[in-house]
């Protein structure tokens, strides 16, 4: 009989109690994946994985420990459990750890209303191959474009059972499906790249291999000719391809586990404005054929939608049991793990109110200014909220674009920068971060 992902979770916590285990929880992730990258039109690279991925944290009083493995045979199951018990017995207490109380586990989730599973059937390695092809040569028809460095396809699935000696267990099944294309324009030293990719967990959902070649192939070209833009105070427009990584840095600073810490420099700012007033941040964990959609979280809590900032004020942090319990709070249910360590804070589902203009019109009210859609490296002070970046994008004359830029740094404050967004209308709402582009006014640019 073929075992389950909820069977092997049960014998796992079978194991730890017959081992002397307080208290424990598993976690069982089987997955699967097919992948396919094609250079010149040939195949460069195919790559099929399947794995049980296992792992077992116990309790004795206080202390924890935990163990993963790969491996779900009878006599592992015994030898990880009795380990993770030995483990225990010299770990140091925590007087924040333990399991939630079977009063506050998640009940009577809809899992057919999340959507997480494409139930049409996987699709081939060739099918794959013929994607990426596909993919590379739409990017090779653009005129400019040199070559193709990588057009690759995949699909994959995983099973997750948790189970838990506080009575839960509960699973679900996830399937996501993925198309990229990276372009290159130019030659020699002037060569530049660009990308486009989509990832759905719907097969049906995933943009036309054709656009994302294509798409990629007209940014590469776009950045032809770029150059370091002048050094100054300017207004920066954060194109919507990477303005979800400000609201990471807003998300980092508002965890449970960075506040516990006191490494934050939004520690003292709960249920203070922390964006302009008209602006809320949203979390929605139950969005239908989202990746970032899920019933319950690691710890075996309901999922629930909240705003992490409502009209601009902060209102409250994002926090699993032990972050929760360090400051006194009740877990926001986002807890996130994987096999080999003890659950952390993390978030879902993010939608950023959007304003009522598009990048075009952000960009006329911009007037001269830096438009970026690329960024590297990173320079975040936790603590103070300091910030700079690598940059390149396009330079705004009188709110028109005029060519492209790059080799040149941004800096500012994340608490300045965030209190003077302005939003356009153009975020992706199939995605699990939902971010439009946002124009922050007063940037320091460091370039020629």
């Amino acid at each position: 009989m073929t075992r389950t992902p909820q069977n092997i979770s049960d014998e796992l916590l079978d194991a730890a109690r017959k081992a002397g285990a307080e208290a424990a929880d598993a976690i069982v992730i089987d997955g699967s994946s097919v992948s396919v990258e094609v250079r010149g039109g040939a195949l460069e690279h195919a790559e099929r994985s399947e794995a049980v991925d296992l792992g077992l944290r116990v309790f004795l009083g206080k202390r924890q420990a935990i163990v993963s493995s790969s491996d779900s045979r009878a006599e592992t199951l015994k030898a990880m459990a009795e380990r993770a018990v030995a483990m225990a017995r010299e770990a140091p207490e925590d007087p924040f750890t333990g399991l939630a109380a079977p009063e506050q586990l998640a009940t009577n989730w809809d899992l057919d209303a999340l959507e997480l599973f494409d139930p049409t059937p996987e699709p081939t390695a060739d099918a794959l191959m013929q994607d990426a092809l596909t993919a590379e040569a739409a990017a090779l028809d653009v005129a400019g474009i040199s070559q193709v460095s990588d057009a690759a396809a995949s699909y994959g699935t995983h099973c997750v059972h948790l189970a838990a000696t506080n009575g839960f267990s509960g699973g679900y099944m996830r399937s996501s499906r993925s198309t990229s294309c990276v372009a290159i324009s130019g030659e020699g030293t002037g060569m530049e790249r660009d990308y486009d990719g989509d990832g759905r967990t719907f097969q049906s959902d995933l943009r036309s291999p054709s656009e994302i070649g294509r798409t990629a192939a007209e940014r590469a070209v776009g950045l032809v000719g770029a150059r370091k833009p002048q050094t100054g105070s300017f207004p920066v427009v954060f194109d919507e391809r990477i303005s979800s990584s400000l609201i990471g840095h807003l998300l980092a600073a508002s965890n449970g586990a960075a506040i516990a810490r006191g490494a934050s420099w939004l520690k003292e700012n709960l249920g203070e404005q922390v964006l302009p007033a008209h602006i809320s941040l949203i979390e929605d964990p139950h969005r239908p054929r989202i990746s970032g959609s899920r019933p319950f979280d690691a710890e075996g809590l309901a999922t629930r939608r909240r705003a992490i900032i409502e009209d601009g004020v902060l209102t409250g942090w994002t926090l699993d049991l032990s972050s929760a319990r360090k400051l006194e709070m009740k877990s926001t249910g986002n807890a996130a793990r994987g096999v080999s360590g003890p659950p952390s804070p993390s978030n879902w589902n993010l939608s950023l109110t959007q304003g009522d203009k598009t990048r075009a019109e952000l960009l006329r009210d911009m007037g001269t200014g830096l438009l970026v859609t690329s960024m590297i490296g990173s320079t975040i002070n936790p603590n103070t909220g300091d910030y700079s970046r690598g940059a390149s994008g396009f330079w705004v004359e009188n709110g028109e674009i005029t060519h492209p830029v790059n080799e040149c740094t941004i800096a500012g404050n994340l608490r300045d920068m965030l209190l003077r967004i302005i939003p356009a209308n153009d975020a992706r709402t199939y995605l699990s971060r939902v971010v439009p582009s946002l124009l922050i006014e007063g940037m320091t640019l460091a370039g020629n």
